[in-house]
């Protein structure tokens, strides 16, 4: 899989400016303020209807009801059994079932690479953001692991300003920056004691990637966002393209029918592997495919058995 030296391809414009999430800004160019904003606005609508969903959910496990003291949460109450005795009570969970999720971002070369607006980079920390402060929200501990040779502090956490802090450098994108997914898969592989939930967001361009979701699959549960510049799925229409491939600076040359991305056997060997799989095409909208996988995930066929 190859990607496309950005001064080789001309770009073109988001397909609609009033087309929801197209009209997203590039996250490099918001202050920090205006940045968390739009992320609470995604994790909103990524996270409505999805309250059934694995990777969405609480983390923990009823473990039963007590007396009512004062200073408990009134969301704590159990209605029906406060009604019931006539005495409130609050419900009680198991802490320590809480699941920890990975979030590994790309940010390699190839990531920012693009023929459009949005770039594969954009798209992929949106989501991660997103995806991170939802989790939270529900009481899952996130680290968000940068996946290139940009390093984070890797340690699962419930607090917002964590997330934040290892968001912010990874903001930028980096035209040079190699690719290290495959290491990082690994590392979090051997890093978490207990099963936990790692979605990796990247193009997949790094040969050790899906080997190392392979092996982390054994494990834990993975979830693959592939994402994918729409040059990378269709014939150019240009003639002969002289480019070089993004992180490694090898050169090639393309023809009008060349593409650049094998979706189908990617995505064929990940559901082997008993990882999850969602293409997400950055000429397209997100919101409503991601929202989707998210709550029927639990149902679909991993591939296992």
């Amino acid at each position: 899989m190859t990607a496309l030296n950005a001064h080789n391809i001309k770009a073109r414009a988001p397909q609609s400016d009033a087309a929801g999430d197209l009209a997203l800004p590039p996250p490099e160019q918001l202050a920090r303020g205006d940045f968390d904003i739009v992320v609470r606005r995604l994790a909103d609508d990524i996270a409505f209807g999805s309250d059934n969903s694995r990777l969405l959910g609480s983390g923990l496990e009823y473990a039963g009801s007590r007396p009512y003291v004062p200073g408990d949460s009134v969301r704590l109450l159990n209605w029906r059994l406060s009604a019931r005795t006539a005495k409130p009570y609050v419900r009680e969970y198991e802490a320590l079932k809480r699941t920890s999720i990975y979030i590994v971002l790309d940010t390699s070369a190839s990531m920012s690479t693009t023929s459009i607006a949005r770039s594969k980079h954009a798209l992929a920390l949106w989501i991660a953001s997103a995806l991170g402060l939802v989790a939270q929200r529900r009481m899952s501990p996130v680290a968000i692991v940068g996946g290139g040779e940009r390093s984070v502090p890797v340690v699962p956490s419930l607090s917002r300003n964590d997330l934040q802090r290892a968001l912010e450098p990874l903001r930028v994108a980096e035209p040079r920056e190699t690719t290290r997914v495959g290491e990082r898969v690994a590392d979090i592989a051997l890093r978490a004691t207990r099963a936990s939930v790692l979605v990796v967001l990247s193009d997949l361009h790094d040969p050790k990637a899906i080997p190392a979701i392979r092996n982390a699959s054994q494990k834990h549960d993975c979830l693959v966002m592939h994402t994918v510049d729409p040059t990378e799925i269709a014939p150019l229409r240009a003639g002969f393209v002289r480019a070089r491939e993004a992180e490694s600076s090898r050169g090639f040359t393309a023809t009008n029918r060349s593409t650049f991305a094998h979706n189908d056997d990617v995505r064929s060997e990940l559901i082997r592997a008993g990882a999850d799989y969602l293409r997400l095409v950055t000429s397209e909208q997100f919101i409503p495919p991601l929202r989707r996988f998210l709550a029927t995930r639990g149902s679909l066929l991993r591939g296992r058995g």
